[in-house]
């Protein structure tokens, strides 16, 4: 279903990006969606082609709106109503955080072991 406007917490929890409704309303909350580089409250409407971006930390992913819908779609049908628009360099760096969970420490768990420092210096050379 088209409409003219749809609320941002209820498209980007239509088009899967958010497993419930809450957990994006709380994202927006939690001012993790930027719209035009400024945090938004739920209510924020969309419209055709707006651009967003979601923070996956530490980076920001950005997406285009290709159709507005209110209701959840299966997975294979998101494609025609959203697209990633992030660039390649920012989704390169994500892949290589998830894959070497070491380069980014949670604050408060102390120094790095002497492994850790091993696999940082391996990392890095």
């Amino acid at each position: 279903m088209a409409n003219e406007k749809v609320r941002i917490d209820k498209f980007i929890w239509a088009v899967r990006l958010f497993k419930t409704r809450s957990i994006a309303a709380d994202a927006c909350k939690q001012k993790k969606i930027l719209f035009n580089d400024l945090p938004v409250k739920s209510s924020k409407t969309l419209q055709n082609n707006d651009t967003f971006k979601i923070k996956y930390p530490p980076l920001y992913k950005e997406y285009k709106v290709k159709q507005l819908l209110s209701k959840r779609v299966g997975a294979k049908l998101v494609p025609d109503y959203l697209e990633e628009i992030t660039p390649q360099k920012v989704t390169e760096e994500l892949e290589m955080i998830k894959t070497n969970p070491n380069i980014i420490r949670d604050r408060g768990t102390g120094r790095p072991t002497k492994k850790d420092r091993r696999d940082l210096k391996r990392f890095f050379e």
